[in-house]
């Protein structure tokens, strides 16, 4: 005879697979809300001008991704908009990788602001705007919702911290955030990466190049800044860095320039020395822009 406990076991374990699958079921292209579509086209120059015809594969794969991971907020409630720019930054850098998973993800977590390592955000000692989690935070992504939506509506600026975040992610599909995506790419595509970035984070530091100065702190945060550069600007990014430009089609397996427009959308603009629109207090080179 099968011992209680065992098919007590069984029972439970049949539960909760049976909660999982329920929890992981994506809406079908059929349910997804017109709503949804209105706000990625007003928000998301990407989805805006994707062909007709890989729109709803966006759709879907945004439908996917906010079915599998919940979007929570701290002392701010979160909207439909947040979660579209959530699953929108999540969906972009992987794009030409259909029915892709993040492993290392099971919760965003979005902040009214800035917050530090300690995870403070009411008088915060640092002015972080994301961070993918690590040991006890492992899983998690916590993500400022002001930044984010600047990330959206700057498209000018080479910054977009939900995509920088989602980037590291991709960083990380092979169990460590270096710099080096393998989980994706063929190995004989990493000495050149990393001669290619040595060069390129060389320049930052000289001061002889317009990516951004964040990109020189090490070669996780290079392959998230330019990821960034490649996403909002791809057409200035070819011209002015032809051998990175075309390292990044290979490590995103996509090319932006056959998606997005030459003609950039054109946004406020922001000098260097202006305060920055998240609120810090700051001047924007001194906070968002880093």
């Amino acid at each position: 005879m099968t011992p209680a406990y065992v098919i007590i076991a069984v029972v439970l374990l049949a539960v909760l697979l049976l909660f999982r699958k329920k929890k992981v079921q994506a809406l079908t292209l059929e349910e997804i809300p017109e709503k949804w579509r209105t706000i990625l086209t007003k928000e998301v120059r990407y989805f805006r001008e994707l062909p007709s015809d890989q729109q709803p594969i966006f759709l879907k794969e945004i439908a996917r991704f906010l079915a599998r991971i919940p979007v929570n907020g701290v002392e701010l409630e979160v909207t439909l908009e947040d979660r579209l720019l959530v699953a929108s930054s999540a969906v972009i850098p992987l794009f030409g990788f259909p029915d892709f998973d993040y492993q290392h993800l099971n919760e965003v977590i979005l902040y009214p602001g800035h917050f530090d390592r300690e995870f403070n955000f009411h008088q915060p000692k640092e002015l972080i705007t994301g961070m993918v989690g690590n040991g006890p935070m492992e899983g998690k992504m916590i993500l400022s919702r002001k930044a984010l939506h600047i990330g959206f509506d700057n498209t000018q600026d080479k910054h977009n911290v939900g995509i920088h975040e989602f980037i590291h992610l991709y960083d990380k599909e092979d169990g460590v955030i270096d710099g080096i995506p393998e989980a994706f790419v063929d190995k004989s595509f990493v000495l050149p990466w990393l001669k290619l970035i040595e060069g390129k984070i060389k320049d930052i530091h000289e001061d002889e190049s317009e990516i951004r100065d964040y990109g020189g702190t090490n070669n996780q945060e290079f392959l998230a800044v330019a990821g960034e550069y490649f996403f909002e600007r791809p057409h200035l990014l070819q011209k002015k860095h032809p051998e990175l430009y075309q390292m990044m089609v290979k490590t995103f397996n996509q090319d932006p320039t056959q998606l997005l427009s030459r003609k950039e959308v054109k946004a406020k603009p922001l000098g260097r020395n202006s305060p920055c629109p998240c609120g810090s207090g700051k001047k924007y080179k001194q906070c968002c822009l880093k």
